[in-house]
Formats: C-alpha cells, sequence, structure tokens
C-alpha cells in the first residue's frame, strides 16, 4: 500500500479536504448534533459545540499519520463549511481492507452528495493508496446508507443479525465491500 494521508479531493460539486479546528460549529450545527443523522451511528449526539472541538483535535492532530484518512464534505458552492464527513474508520494491511464510515447533515440527505463523496472516497483508496477491499457496513433500518453503497458500486454481501450497536442499542449490521477486480471489471465495460 501506498500511504499518502488525506489528500484534498475534487468533484463536480464537491470539495473533500482535512478538517481543521475552526469547523467546530459548523460541524455541531450540520450534523453532530441532530440526533435524527446521528440515530444510526455509534458515537454520541454532540450535546455542545466544545465536544464537537474536542473530536476535531484528535482528527487535527491524527493528520500528522500518513495511514489516516478522514474527510471534511464541502460543496463548492456554499463556501468552505463542512456539511459532513468521510473516512476510513478501520484498516487492515494484511488484506489491504479500508472499512469507511461517512454522515451528512439532514438538510442535504437525498442529493446525491454522499454519494458523489463515496465515490472519490474510493477512487483515491483504489488508485492512489492501492487498498485491494473496501467496505462499509449500516443498520439495516438505515436504508439510505445502504443506497449510497450501492449506487457507488458497492456490493452486499449479507446480515449479520444482532452483530453491532449503535445508538439504538443492539442491532443487526449489513455489510457492503468492493474489491479492486469489481471496479477493473466495470470500467472495462
Amino acid at each position: 500500500m501506498e500511504h499518502c494521508g488525506t489528500q484534498s479531493l475534487e468533484t463536480a460539486r464537491l470539495l473533500l479536504r482535512r478538517f481543521t479546528v475552526d469547523d467546530a460549529q459548523a460541524m455541531y450545527q450540520n450534523w453532530a448534533s441532530d440526533s435524527e443523522v446521528t440515530k444510526y451511528l455509534m458515537w454520541p449526539t454532540h450535546t455542545d459545540v466544545l465536544t464537537s472541538a474536542k473530536v476535531l483535535g484528535e482528527w487535527v492532530s491524527a493528520y500528522e499519520r500518513c495511514d489516516y484518512y478522514q474527510w471534511a464534505i464541502v460543496l463548492k458552492d456554499e463556501g468552505q463549511e463542512p456539511i459532513g464527513s468521510i473516512a476510513v474508520v478501520r484498516q487492515d494491511e494484511a488484506t489491504a481492507m479500508a472499512h469507511i464510515g461517512f454522515c451528512i447533515g439532514r438538510r442535504w440527505g437525498r442529493r446525491g452528495i454522499t454519494a458523489e463523496a463515496l465515490g472519490a472516497v474510493l477512487d483515491f483508496l483504489f488508485d492512489t493508496v492501492l487498498f485491494n477491499r473496501i467496505e462499509a457496513r449500516c443498520d439495516p433500518r438505515n436504508g439510505g446508507s445502504g443506497r449510497v453503497m450501492e449506487k457507488c458500486g458497492m456490493r452486499y454481501e449479507g446480515t449479520l443479525r444482532a452483530a453491532d450497536w449503535n445508538n439504538e442499542g443492539i442491532c443487526d449490521t449489513s455489510y457492503y465491500a468492493l474489491l479492486k477486480t469489481d471496479r477493473q471489471g466495470t470500467e472495462n465495460k
């Protein structure tokens, strides 16, 4: 693998960039304080902007590592304010696997933004970092998350019963993944 750390990525509508500590208010306001957004996530809803600032401080410090990948999702036509995040939340060097997590503010849902961000991250992780497998999981009750993964070509691999937990408690978890060879097969069509 060719780790190079979080690099800025750009799509037609989006800039994916590193977070700064100055993003705390936007993070808190746009998604982290919304219990509907965090309902199926594994971190608690932020109760104040100081919590968001603390989290961002940890993320910003981690940018020193070449194997750390965490992006702020920014709509280019709305300035520099982040509206969500996407990150490699776990990785396995032995299998060249990255596990992705993503979150976006409710106001920006159902507009294809998360799929556009995920597509850019998939391209970067496969083509630049050279991961072989990229996976993600979601609570099956969170259908929007599954649709984002499918839209980006990730294949549904199965649901494990009562195998995970989130802010709703113990839950089933549906896995999706894409292999480098899966992508190569679709690029030639």
